[in-house]
């Protein structure tokens, strides 16, 4: 399998010009908002986001500053929503850093994280594509909504099936979406080139966050940047447990967990242990497997050009990685 690197080495130029992009959003005049946004944009990631945009734009003739803008604005918008993530569930670690909210009020924080979301949109409306600002509007009232679903899901059992996968689009795929679909808008791809650009990104995106929370169980905690089992002490379900309880409904581990017995924590750690030893993972990432070979398929009648060999290699890296 291709490394990162590789997969992205026909964008690698772009991308150098998108990281210029995103450090602007830290040029304000008050010093101590810009140091918070610099820290948060400069926090660094895989940046596959912006990637996706810079890859799609490949495939047709395109103002590069307008691609680069969009390309800014799907990554600024995604550091915007972990700023309010990690203050809404307490986290104290993103990527192996300090989280806003453990040196902010909660009040600085949100202002942070509006701010992010307002350059956001601004680099987005630079893109001068009324069809890209109408999408990123859209993709906001998805985030927002799912939160909100999150906040309000009851905590005394499993939710549905169908819950996990609109939380998942919410959070993950829908990012991903954007950046695809909006890039094919922006290009002036065909109708049915866009809905393939969008499919892949749509199946890409719940890949990648199914592989995300399977690593919750089985990663490492320092290649991961948070403890295992985070997911699981803010009572968020994810797809293993789903698999696990379908198989071992009556599972101690898993009626302790939901009973807080013999306290929360141990409780945590007998359920991630007895996730980890049973099939719920290789059933998982087989899910996983499937969502990304279907956006592989989704670009079977696009040109044979470098960005769709990568964008291939993508979607084989995303359900490979360990991190």
């Amino acid at each position: 399998m291709l490394n990162i690197r590789e997969i992205l080495a026909p964008i690698a130029g772009e991308l150098t010009k998108v990281e210029e992009r995103l450090r602007d959003t830290a040029d304000v005049q008050y010093a101590p908002l810009a140091e918070v946004v610099r820290y948060v944009v400069g926090s660094g990631g895989k940046r596959i986001r912006p990637a996706l945009v810079l890859l799609v734009a490949k495939f047709y003739p395109a103002d590069f500053e307008k691609v680069v803008y969009l390309a800014a604005a799907v990554e600024t918008l995604h550091s915007a929503t972990l700023v309010h993530d990690d203050m809404i569930d307490r986290s104290l670690l993103r990527r192996g850093h300090p989280t806003l909210n453990t040196f902010l009020s909660d009040g600085a924080t949100v202002l942070a994280g509006d701010y992010i979301f307002a350059r956001a949109a601004g680099f987005a409306a630079a893109t001068e594509s009324v069809r890209v600002v109408q999408l990123f509007a859209q993709v906001l009232q998805t985030i927002v909504d799912g939160e909100l679903r999150q906040l309000f899901h009851p905590t005394d059992g499993l939710p549905s099936r169908e819950d996990y996968y609109r939380r998942i689009y919410s959070k993950t795929a829908s990012l991903f979406t954007l950046a695809t679909e909006a890039a094919g808008e922006l290009i002036g791809a065909s109708t049915s080139e866009v809905a393939a650009f969008r499919e892949y990104g749509y199946r890409l995106g719940m890949a990648f966050q199914i592989v995300d929370d399977v690593l919750d169980f089985i990663g490492d905690e320092e290649e991961l940047g948070k403890p295992i089992g985070s997911d699981l002490r803010q009572g968020t379900v994810t797809l293993p447990v789903y698999y696990f309880a379908e198989r071992y409904p009556d599972h101690p581990a898993l009626q302790n967990y939901w009973d807080g017995k013999p306290d929360r924590e141990t409780a945590v750690q007998r359920l991630v242990h007895a996730v980890r030893e049973s099939a719920a993972i290789d059933e998982a990432l087989n899910e996983a497997r499937t969502f990304a070979a279907d956006a592989q398929a989704a670009l079977t009648s696009l040109p044979d050009i470098p960005a769709r060999r990568s964008l291939l290699a993508l979607a084989e890296y995303v359900v490979e990685r360990r991190r």
